[in-house]
């Protein structure tokens, strides 16, 4: 079935789906690769890579929060943009995410930076990420598994073009 699904996504020509994974409470290197395993569980996404992990400074939010790790990771998937946040969300909660305070102390959080070439603006989902092009913590990782200069052109330019084609 995986290679059924990678030769389907391959045939479209598609580029990635990028999201971000962070934590800072708990075993946070632990929580996020669960997490990432937890995306394979019921087959209809599959991680292509991941980031390193980086340890950075909480941004916003209460003071004194611990130091978060975070990591970026491609994805393929025949899910929705919708269907893959609900996805996220489902998993954010199994790994004992409570919503309340903005920029809050989190065990999981995970976002969805990019999704293709699709731009989105709805109430409750942005794509790509309206604020992923301010934090190094989302782009230092995005770049490592993602051409820097498709990066800028993307942010500069109608969202039309590739984002991050597949090598090869």
């Amino acid at each position: 079935m995986v290679e059924k699904h990678k030769r389907k996504s391959a045939e479209r020509g598609r580029t990635g789906v990028y999201i971000g994974l962070g934590s800072n409470l708990g075993d946070r290197e632990t929580t996020i690769r669960a997490a990432l395993h937890d995306l394979e569980r019921h087959g209809d996404i599959r991680v292509i890579r991941c980031s390193t992990l980086l340890e950075t400074d909480p941004v916003g939010g209460p003071p004194g929060q611990p130091r978060y790790l975070n990591a970026v990771a491609e994805l393929d998937t025949e899910l929705s943009p919708r269907e893959l946040l609900a996805r996220m969300h489902e998993i954010e909660r199994r790994h004992g995410r409570k919503r309340g305070v903005a920029n809050g102390p989190r065990t999981l959080d995970l976002d969805l930076l990019l999704y293709h070439e699709r731009v989105i603006d709805e109430r409750d989902l942005t794509v790509p990420h309206p604020r992923m092009w301010e934090r190094p913590f989302v782009m230092q990782p995005l770049e490592e598994i993602c051409d820097a200069r498709l990066l800028a052109e993307h942010r500069k330019m109608p969202h039309t073009e590739p984002v991050c084609p597949r090598p090869g």
